[in-house]
């Protein structure tokens, strides 16, 4: 039987790249998202020709009912969740100088980044332990993809820079809490990556990465990340929980 991997946001830009790798390495999918279900049937009918069973359900991360929703469905769908990408995420509406930010914009941004997901893992860790006690030879995984913003400060999105920052945090409580039910917990750490997310600063980027920004001279894609959680998903890394992987292009090493 397939494992069932929950990939929220996994219809579209990095939790697409993430989507297909575990497709390919044959886990079926429930992927979530706010969009409507006819607004993913491209994507959904791509994963399913790579022979897996995929599952949309129309939820947002930031609303507790839409969470019980979403694991309700999964549950009677396929009695089971085996891994966990927490992988939705926004960036804010307007980049501000935190100087001028509002409070609504904070509050939005930490809510779908940080409550969210910490909360659906707590849900999800539930439905786990309860697996482990009925299978002793269980194994979940749960990965949060947050960025190189959890470090790096920017300082026209101070809300998206904390919310990943909470996001390092929650990888390192989950994985302290989780690892007596053999629950894997990672961190995936994305550099500057080729999305709709990143286009309306593509020029900008370009410059940084051919000034040097990073060691590798391109952008990153939404594959490179994939690749990294298909295998902490298979089990890869399973003495390596509470760890952070980058996927960065070598942005991230300190340099003189």
């Amino acid at each position: 039987m397939n494992k069932l991997a929950l990939v929220t946001g996994g219809h579209r830009g990095i939790g697409l790249g993430i989507s297909e790798a575990l497709a390919e390495i044959g886990m079926d999918l429930c992927i979530c998202g706010r969009s409507p279900s006819e607004n993913t049937l491209k994507a959904v009918n791509h994963l399913e020709k790579t022979g897996v069973t995929v599952s949309y359900v129309r939820a947002d991360v930031s609303s507790a009912s839409d969470r019980r929703k979403l694991l309700d469905s999964i549950i009677g769908r396929f009695g089971k969740i085996d891994i966990l990408i927490n992988n939705a995420g926004i960036a804010p509406s307007e980049r501000k100088d935190i100087l001028e930010a509002s409070e609504d914009s904070f509050e939005h941004v930490l809510r779908v980044n940080l409550q969210g997901p910490y909360f659906l893992t707590q849900a999800v860790a539930g439905l786990m332990a309860q697996q482990r006690e009925k299978d002793p030879d269980f194994k979940g995984c749960i990965v949060n993809i947050s960025s190189v913003s959890a470090e790096s400060a920017s300082v026209n999105r101070g809300e998206y820079c904390i919310s990943k920052a909470g996001i390092a945090m929650a990888t390192r409580l989950w994985a302290t809490r989780l690892a007596e039910f053999g629950i894997q917990v990672y961190e995936v750490r994305p550099g500057i990556i080729k999305t709709d997310m990143t286009s309306g600063v593509s020029a900008k980027y370009d410059r940084l990465i051919e000034e040097g920004l990073t060691l590798q001279k391109r952008w990153g894609t939404p594959e490179d990340v994939g690749k990294a959680v298909a295998s902490l998903s298979r089990g890869s890394f399973e003495y390596s929980t509470g760890s952070v992987f980058q996927v960065d292009g070598g942005l991230s090493v300190p340099r003189l």
